[in-house]
């Protein structure tokens, strides 16, 4: 294959054309770079000046990686806070490192919570402001109020007064806030048992926003955003709702390592991961074409770059290794039986039958024969990122699966 780039004005139009178009198929909020990135790069390809339009995209890449992401969590004691917060990590509460749960609340400390697979996102335990001596404002100074990217206010039953003082104060300060009504499931297992004949789920349901927002009124508030959820269950009532807004409302550097470090609730929650991903691959891909001769693949260094883009994607979509051991042991199997319902664990297992090189090989023609070569105009990436592309659906499609198993399996159990 020859350069990527020459110094022709037409192959210079295609690139800049390509570069866009492909960014166009994501909404606004579903971008990883912002639109002013985008339109620099393709203005700096228009005009010939490569080694600019590469150094933007290496920056834009960059300031992903490096972008910390700080969310603040408070709450009185015993409003599902700790266990909010577990669950936002995706960790038990009883796995090592988790935030303790059903305990009294004694510190006047804020705490963080580095997530487990996504190290720059950091959640922040804050104590309730009902637990404190502080009036609002001296409460977000105190707590360092300017780190933090936005609020989640949690509560188990109706939003107190301090609740609503601090959202007004952050709301003041041009930060976002959302409140968070936890536990729902609890109550709707109550309501049924205690009236089974005239149990009606979304009447329940509704009555909890209704009162909630009767709080708010009583307070001369508009009705702020409320989201019921159950940290025991994310992918049921309002916390998809909720990672749509929060993640909607970031800067756009925040949104990636946010989006993937969120649970694997959904297939549409795993899609829009495989969605951002897909989009470092090909920027990733675009810039290591722009400026060198593209090389056929090098399976000493190669290889190894491959293995390390399988971990992340299976690590960032549930089927790591230490994910399938905590199910395996929840599940009581042994984990090779949870790894035999998947593909990705298996891609890089020696056989007699294939030589890993025959194997890679294998898998660049079953992705350009399913979907095509990757053309940029007249050009082709790099066969690394056809594997890439590839190993991420099969992974994407490893974490459908585990999810519909974990599904399945929580339905039997509640049944």
């Amino acid at each position: 294959m020859g350069q990527l780039f020459s110094s022709s004005n037409s192959e210079h139009e295609d690139l800049a054309s390509s570069f866009t178009k492909y960014f166009q198929k994501f909404k606004t909020g579903s971008k990883i770079i912002p639109q002013e990135i985008i339109n620099s790069v393709e203005l700096s390809m228009r005009k010939g000046n490569i080694q600019r339009a590469n150094s933007a995209i290496r920056d834009a890449l960059k300031e992903i990686d490096s972008t910390p992401l700080n969310v603040a969590i408070t709450g009185e004691t015993g409003s599902g806070k700790s266990t909010f917060i577990n669950a936002l990590r995706g960790i038990g509460d009883e796995e090592r490192g988790a935030a303790k749960t059903g305990v009294v609340e004694t510190t006047m400390e804020r705490y963080p919570y580095k997530h487990p697979n996504m190290p720059n996102v950091v959640i922040w335990d804050l104590p309730g402001l009902g637990s404190t001596k502080f009036p609002p404002k001296t409460y977000l100074e105190k707590m360092k109020f300017h780190e933090y990217d936005f609020f989640i206010i949690v509560s188990s039953t109706r939003f107190k007064q301090n609740d609503i003082d601090l959202a007004k104060a952050v709301g003041m300060m041009k930060k976002e806030f959302y409140f968070v009504r936890t536990k729902v499931d609890s109550d709707l297992r109550n309501e049924e048992e205690s009236k089974p004949q005239t149990f009606v789920r979304e009447k329940v349901l509704l009555g909890i926003r209704l009162d909630c927002v009767k709080n708010f009124q009583e307070s001369d508030i508009a009705e702020p955003p409320i989201f019921l959820i159950s940290s025991r269950n994310f992918g049921d009532y309002d916390f998809p709702i909720l990672m749509d807004k929060m993640i909607s409302d970031l800067p756009v550097y925040k949104r990636h390592n946010f989006m993937l470090s969120l649970p694997n609730i959904t297939d549409s929650a795993i899609e829009r991961k495989q969605q951002f991903l897909k989009q470092r691959i090909w920027l990733e891909g675009f810039a290591a074409g722009l400026l060198n001769i593209i090389p056929p693949l090098n399976l000493d260094s190669d290889l190894e770059t491959l293995k390390k883009s399988m971990e992340h994607y299976r690590t960032v979509l549930g089927v790591d290794h230490r994910s399938l051991q905590s199910l395996a042991r929840d599940w009581k199997m042994p984990v090779d039986q949870v790894e035999a319902m998947m593909k990705s664990p298996a891609v890089f297992k020696l056989t007699d039958e294939e030589t890993i090189e025959k194997r890679l090989s294998r898998y660049y023609q079953e992705y350009c024969v399913a979907n095509g070569y990757l053309v940029i105009e007249n050009h082709y990436l790099r066969k690394i990122f056809y594997l890439k592309y590839y190993f991420l659906d099969i992974v994407t499609e490893d974490s459908k699966t585990l999810l519909k198993e974990i599904c399945l399996r929580n339905n039997l159990v509640s049944n």
